[in-house]
């Protein structure tokens, strides 16, 4: 049948805890609208921002979000955000990262982000060298402004898309020589197990990677490739595979808000 891509496995992560900012009080929520926070993104970026602003609206966060890359725009607190480099070329999303901190925004935000894609890192990409590339930059750009804080965020995933349209996309795709999401998420994970064993319990982490492929059960979802096991995006978070719909963008952006509170409470 045309839906089955490949099989997926559920199973329950012991090791994550789930917290809802429902948990918070509101005191505790009204920390994050007095943050200022820089985030770099491309198209799964836009789906998180959107996320957030669909919280904001629904809980009365009253966060400030403005789309720029100019510090000068930035007065007062706010969730400043903006599309960085290119698809698909990696290094240019964190070099452009690098300017726009080096250009003001060092000292204009609080905390500070750069989100890759998934299309940034597939089978054919070297993973290592992206890493130590990131690696060299961010802790270049820490060495320069001591005062900034950086989330180190992994790098989101693909799975079974939830519509027709993108199930038959993808099978397109197969048919034509583009390499699978099952390899390219192999490839992916290793990349964020690099984040993981350098980051995870020293500097601030947002496992996007992880909060895609964990349904709100708890459950995480594995795929299968020649005896490989690796994580894949919840098929109900995505219609066409990769982004984010309104259920993906809603629970993903609601545990970047919690990782952002955490972060914001402890300064």
């Amino acid at each position: 049948m045309i839906h089955v891509l490949f099989p997926v496995h559920k199973r329950l992560n012991s090791k994550v805890i789930m917290r809802s900012l429902s948990d918070f009080s509101q005191p505790e929520l009204e920390r994050l609208k007095n943050k200022t926070i820089f985030f770099g993104h491309q198209s799964v970026g836009y789906n998180i921002i959107q996320g957030i602003q669909d919280i904001d609206s629904r809980m009365s966060l009253h966060l400030n979000i403005m789309e720029t890359k100019n510090c000068n725009m930035v007065k007062t607190p706010v969730l400043a955000h903006a599309a960085i480099g290119q698809n698909k070329n990696p290094k240019s999303k964190i070099e452009e990262f690098k300017i726009l901190i080096e250009n003001g925004f060092w000292e204009k935000a609080d905390i500070v982000l750069a989100k890759l894609c998934y299309v940034d890192i597939i089978l054919e990409s070297d993973v290592k060298e992206i890493f130590n590339y990131y690696c060299e930059v961010i802790d270049n750009l820490k060495s320069q402004f001591p005062v900034i804080n950086v989330v180190h965020v992994t790098v989101p995933l693909c799975g079974l898309p939830f519509k027709i349209k993108g199930i038959v996309k993808q099978c397109i795709k197969r048919l034509i020589g583009y390499s699978s999401i099952l390899r390219d998420n192999i490839v992916r994970e290793q990349y964020n197990e690099l984040l993981r064993e350098k980051y995870s319990g020293k500097e601030p982490l947002f496992d996007l990677a992880l909060y895609e492929s964990l349904g709100p059960d708890g459950m995480q979802h594995y795929g299968f490739w020649k005896g490989q096991e690796f994580p894949v995006l919840v098929k109900s978070y995505t219609d066409d595979g990769g982004h984010l719909n309104k259920t993906g963008r809603r629970y993903v952006s609601e545990q970047l808000l919690i990782t952002l509170l955490n972060l914001a409470g402890s300064k």
